[in-house]
Order: structure tokens, then sequence, then C-alpha cells
């Protein structure tokens, strides 16, 4: 009787286990057309491991190339995105937004057409954290809150994603 309690309490604990780890909410991809080379995907990735880690790269086989990019101004103040190598800190405890005209998951060379109500599966790898495989649907019609379609760019003007 008293090994079924200690079995019974293990079990229990292991969900919260489970729970403790990286997670991706309110995800979405998107490109500028069915002939596009490129694509983005956005959300949310909230730390929940309990310790610092840094999102160290991204993989999917959607792309032929899949980097971790984020915009930045020039010396002009002219946006410009670019690769992050090093990747994304991320605090315990902490989202961080993966957003258009910031930082962003960029498809590119796209091994197919992103087609609105398709699914991209993403692989994040981290300094500490397991590796995180998610499935992002792609919506070509979201648009950013308190954005409208009038004056947004498209993700080929590289400041407007």
């Amino acid at each position: 009787m008293k090994k079924q309690f200690f079995l019974a309490a293990a079990l229990s604990a292991l969900p919260s286990f489970a729970l403790a780890d990286m997670v991706v909410s309110d995800a979405y991809a998107r490109s500028t057309g069915p002939s596009a080379p490129t694509g983005a995907a956005f959300m949310q990735i909230t730390n929940d491991t309990g310790q610092d880690d840094v999102i160290t790269g991204v993989m999917s086989d959607a792309a032929a190339k899949v980097e971790l990019h984020t915009h930045i101004a020039d010396g002009d103040g002219v946006m410009r995105m670019v690769h992050v190598q090093e990747g994304f800190p991320i605090a315990a405890g902490e989202t961080i937004f993966l957003e258009r005209g910031g930082k962003h998951v960029m498809f590119m060379g796209l091994n197919a057409p992103m087609e609105n109500g398709a699914e991209i599966e993403v692989t994040f790898t981290f300094e500490t954290a397991s590796p995180l495989t998610v499935t992002i649907p792609v919506d070509l019609d979201r648009m950013p809150e308190g954005h409208s379609m009038s004056g947004h760019g498209s993700m080929g003007e590289g400041h407007n994603n």
C-alpha cells in the first residue's frame, strides 16, 4: 500500500515537470503571395523553465533556409532586416514577442507556397531547454493589432513585416 501511494504521488508530480518548458502561443505564418520566395512566422514564446535561456536557432522543412531575424535602423534611420546569429535571450518567466517589424522567424527559399490555412512545422533550439517543435498555421489575412490594410507594406519591403 505504501509503495502505491509513493508511486501515485510521483506520477502526479510529472505533469508539473512537463509544464516547466518553453511555451509558444498565438503563432501564425505568412508570405506576400503564392510565388513569394520568402515568408515569416510570428508568435509569443514564454520561458517557463525556471532559468534564463537563449533561443539559438530554428529549423523547418518549409524552406531552404530558416533563421531568426530582427529589424535594425542603419545610419540613415532606414530599417533593415538582419539575421540574429546569437539568438534571442529569454529570461526565466518572461515572454518574448516575435512580431512584424521586430523579431521573427524568416523562411528563405520556400519549398512550397504558404497557402492560407496550411500548417508549417518549426523546431526551435535553445542553449539549455530541449528542442521544441510546433505547428504554425498559415494566415495570410492576419494583420497586427492596431493596423489596417491601408498603409501596411508587404513583407517584401523588409521594414514592414
